[in-house]
This record gives structure tokens, sequence and C-alpha cells, in this order.
């Protein structure tokens, strides 16, 4: 039973990856892209975690924590790229 809340939780997530890569293709302004590259970040560190728990297996938890810093910090350089011009001062 778990199996199919699983799965029906990881479709569920890649639906919100497409919608949100249709947003980032067709966002009006650049901060609506920066909060669907966001999202389609936190989407992926959810499908990550629901596979490792479906595979029972530890890795897949520390491949979404490696993928929330790298989008953490990326997110953040952008941000600033757009703001102020550059990402280091």
């Amino acid at each position: 039973m778990i199996g199919y809340a699983l799965t029906f939780a990881m479709t569920c997530f890649g639906i919100g990856l497409l919608f949100c890569l249709w947003r980032l293709l067709r966002g009006p302004t650049r901060a609506d892209r920066i909060l669907s590259l966001d999202t389609m970040v936190i989407n992926m560190i959810a499908i990550l975690v629901l596979y490792g728990m479906k595979h029972g297996t530890a890795v897949y938890f520390e491949a979404a924590m490696l993928a929330a810093m790298v989008g953490f910090v990326s997110t953040v350089a952008f941000c600033r790229f757009l703001l102020r011009g550059d990402i280091i001062e």
C-alpha cells in the first residue's frame, strides 16, 4: 500500500515540475523565473526523498541534501546577480 502512495506522490511532484518548467519558459518577469527555478529544486528534493523511501536506501537522502544546498546557493547568487549586476563584491 505504501508503494502506491509513494508512486502517487512522486507523480504529483513530477507534474509540479512540469508546471514549474512551463512558468520558467513563459514567465513574464525575471522574478517569476527565479521562483520557478527555486520551486523546481524543492520538487526535485521531494522526488529524491520519496525515491529513497521507495527503494529503502540512504544515498538518495544525501543527494537531496546536496541538491538543497546547491539550490539555495544558486538562488541567492542569481538574485544577487539580478539586483547588483555581479555576484562577488
